[in-house]
């Protein structure tokens, strides 16, 4: 009777012992890191901010999937109804966009000027993005001369400014189509000759929900902002 006794409190010590040590191991892998790893790949076990960019530290072990919500905000572009062609042929809404990190802009083929910039602009912030976030980020341009940027030339254009990949997405749509979504931005365009424009140079953030969060205005700014919310957005 003994030796069972002895038998069953060893073996509840045992397991005792055991889930305690798991316990202490699962903690011990939490780890955080700067998003914009400020210090290469230093780690933290404790959460804090980045004693360089005072970002918070982002949680790197024992991550969960995010399960994003099916409904929609009244402010989301996702309500626009609107149908759109892109550079490789096929028709899409903008809610099928829906899931990532949304950076836009509006632009036109044959601009000399500023959409070659701007394009520029957003190729930096994709190259500055960290490796481990970036198939959460879609970087979308929209014509604002849908009449001339045909699918095949935005897909040219996408080519021949080293934005065509997965990560890169070109939208043609009607000129009522493009005027809604220009005013959502507060894009302000002119066709002032048959193959050019005036229009606002703005590269504009918006949430997986489709919820605009930021807004960058220019020609070659800072683009520090920018990149941080992108972060801060996917991290959400």
């Amino acid at each position: 009777m003994k030796s069972i006794k002895f038998i069953l409190l060893f073996t509840t010590l045992t397991l005792f012992v055991s889930c305690d040590k798991k316990n202490k191991d699962e903690t011990a892998k939490i780890e955080y890191q700067c998003p914009m790893k400020c210090e290469g790949e230093k780690v933290y076990s404790e959460k804090g901010t980045c004693p360089v960019c005072e970002m918070d530290l982002r949680l790197i072990s024992k991550a969960s999937k995010k399960v994003l919500s099916t409904e929609i905000s009244e402010e989301s572009i996702f309500n626009l109804t609107s149908s759109w062609n892109t550079e490789e042929g096929k028709t899409i809404t903008l809610k099928e966009l829906k899931g990532k990190t949304l950076v836009m802009v509006m632009v036109y083929t044959t601009c000399k000027a500023a959409c070659p910039r701007l394009t520029g602009d957003m190729r930096n912030i994709e190259q500055k993005i960290p490796a481990e976030y970036k198939e959460d980020v879609q970087f979308v341009f929209i014509s604002i001369d849908p009449e001339n940027d045909t699918p095949e030339k935005l897909k040219q254009f996408a080519v021949d400014n080293y934005v065509d990949g997965e990560q890169w997405t070109f939208l043609q749509g009607t000129e009522s189509n493009v005027r809604e979504f220009a005013n959502v931005l507060a894009v302000k365009y002119k066709q002032i000759s048959p193959l050019d424009f005036s229009h606002s140079n703005i590269i504009s953030v918006f949430n997986p929900g489709g919820e605009l969060v930021h807004q960058q205005e220019g020609l070659g700014v800072d683009n520090k902002e920018t990149i941080a919310k992108i972060i801060e957005t996917v991290n959400q």
